[in-house]
């Protein structure tokens, strides 16, 4: 991939205004200055100087944000920031070119001087050749007996020659043919490509501008996530419809209480409709740019869950779907009696369909969560790790491509941790549905047990700004207030914890750690109550069983946690 970078030496002019890099400033036709952010500054620079030439968002975070992981809203803030410092209120100026990047479409003088171009990834150089070395010169042999044989000898090796020559082109003449049949066997040279989707631009009926903005945000934001998934084509919306086998459409509105948007996919072909959806994002709740991301995720994410169904030839009974939807609506409240109640359900299913591997992949999801919670004794923590690890691997091997199967891999993996091995199923996972919050969860758990706390912190905000699946907010909550912890941040890890407890109050880990955070500030009556609070949720823990798990634990995120036990002792957890 290209990387954007380029000279900074002198001033890039366009529609009236000056971009000095020297100086680090833009000045209007005026002559003031717009105050701009150095990124925005950096972010304006590389596109101005890169005029008519479409950048990718990675391009430009890559250069912009060399070796720094940072989310794509921070290049959205940026592109904002531009677009109102230019008065580029329709766009002309810094257009975005669906699933590519941005176009910066002015007239740019002096960027051949300062052009921040995008290097190229050069062809590999053709190998040198080496010269044929010719055969050396063997001294002639002045023996009798090979000057008496010599002309029988040649004979019969030219003889031998013809007989090597006619072999070798009939073997390759019965190769050839045999190549032939099995790459003109159905389904080889003619099979059909990835499948297609075309995302066409969300519509607005309200014909109001700021709904039209918020759209056709919504779609760029939609259509570059659909665009990660490793098994599908996404087609610009302009060429891409008629030639797409899946289109698909939606509509936004807008009102005092939330915005909502419906979308729906069709078959190309046939016109038959294949999924549709709906989500809701409350204005009051969130800024403008969290809006327009989990408006995206909304719908992103049962769009590429229903898309990974199709693929995957989806034939799960109307039981079994049940059956799993009851289970998960069981574990989802977080508490040892309905974790029982969820297993029964699976296991009774799984003994009337032991093939079936949704079934199988629920009950592998619903025995980690066990032992995650610790609601397992080590007898039953074994069992349930053997029995979960040979259920998901047989899943796998049949369907390599099942996004339930990855994303239980995934938290199989970190339960029993193995933490980079995680981040690789994990990646899997997300490599199939870029929106999945609880594949990203468990991303920062891994990332956690490896002393990488920041980019922990990172990744689970980046689950809180997709929100998907709702269900599992409490587990990002938890995970950043814990990583805020790690880093001795407590202020701001409180109210990460307050929210997690809010929609989840079952889990006796989250006021422990609001009990540390409470201490650490010196809140002592709010520590000592919180702690209460969680070891009634979790009677008998202690010091000595409350820590996961150390093994294969960075020795960084070890001293971390060491001093976080400290302070939920000083908060009431009893020693052992």
């Amino acid at each position: 991939m290209g990387t954007a970078a380029g000279g900074r030496g002198r001033v890039l002019r366009f529609s009236g205004f000056e971009l000095d890099s020297e100086r680090a400033e833009l000045r209007r036709p005026d002559g003031e200055t717009v105050k701009l952010r150095p990124k925005t500054l950096e972010i304006l620079r590389l596109l101005a100087g890169n005029a008519g030439r479409v950048l990718s968002k990675q391009q430009l975070m890559e250069a912009a944000w060399p070796n720094v992981h940072v989310g794509e809203d921070s290049l959205f803030q940026c592109i904002r920031e531009i677009r109102t410092a230019l008065g580029d209120d329709k766009r002309q100026v810094v257009r975005v070119i669906s699933g590519r990047g941005y176009l910066f479409q002015a007239e740019v003088a002096g960027a051949q001087a300062t052009e921040a171009g995008v290097t190229e990834v050069a062809a590999p150089a053709a190998p040198e050749i080496a010269p044929v070395s010719q055969p050396e010169r063997v001294a002639p042999d002045t023996t009798a007996a090979v000057a008496t044989n010599r002309e029988p000898a040649k004979r019969f090796f030219d003889f031998s020659r013809r007989r090597i020559a006619f072999a070798s082109v009939a073997g390759l003449a019965i190769l050839c043919t045999a190549v032939a049949v099995w790459m003109l066997r159905p389904g080889l040279i003619f099979a059909r490509g990835p499948t297609s989707i075309a995302v066409m631009p969300i519509a607005d009926a309200s014909n109001d501008p700021l709904v039209a903005q918020m759209a056709a945000d919504v779609s760029g934001r939609l259509t570059d996530g659909l665009a990660k998934i490793e098994n599908i084509r996404v087609l610009a919306p302009e060429t891409g419809a008629p030639k797409a086998d899946f289109v698909v459409k939606g509509e936004l509105q807008k009102s005092e209480q939330a915005w909502t948007i419906r979308t729906r996919m069709t078959e190309a072909a046939t016109g038959e409709v294949k999924w549709t959806a709906s989500y809701q994002v409350n204005p009051a709740d969130t800024d403008l740019q969290m809006q327009q991301s989990r408006l995206a995720a909304g719908v992103g994410h049962a769009l590429a869950l229903r898309i990974n169904e199709l693929l995957n030839a989806d034939t799960r009974s109307a039981k079994s779907k049940v059956v799993i939807e009851q289970a998960t609506a069981h574990i989802n409240q977080t508490s040892p009696e309905r974790f029982q109640a969820a297993q029964a359900m699976l296991e009774k299913a799984l003994a009337e369909e032991p093939d079936n591997v949704d079934i199988q992949v629920a009950l592998a999801a619903l025995l980690m969560r066990g032992v995650q919670m610790v609601w397992l004794t080590s007898p039953e923590r074994e069992t349930a790790e053997s029995k979960a690890e040979a259920m998901l691997q047989q899943t796998l091997r049949a369907k390599p491509n099942h996004i339930p199967a990855h994303e239980a891999y995934c938290r199989f993996l970190n339960a029993t941790n193995q933490f980079r091995a995680s981040l690789v199923a994990c990646a899997r996972a997300l490599s199939f549905d870029p929106w999945n919050g609880i594949a990203l969860y468990h991303v920062g758990l891994a990332q956690i047990q490896t002393g990488r706390f920041e980019d922990a912190l990172a990744t689970f905000k980046q689950a809180d700004r997709f929100d998907t699946p709702q269900v599992s907010r409490w587990t990002w909550m938890i995970g950043a207030g814990w990583a805020n912890m790690l880093m001795g941040r407590a202020e701001d890890a409180v109210p990460w914890l307050q929210k997690s407890i809010a929609i989840t109050a079952a889990s006796g880990r989250t006021h422990m750690l609001l009990a540390a955070a409470y201490q650490q500030l010196g809140k002592t009556d709010e520590a000592r109550a919180a702690m209460e609070k969680g070891r009634e949720i979790r009677p008998g823990s202690t010091v000595g069983n409350v820590p996961t798990p150390r093994k294969n634990s960075s020795p960084v995120y070890i001293e971390a946690a060491e001093r976080i036990m400290q302070l939920m002792a000083a908060a009431g957890l009893p020693e052992g």
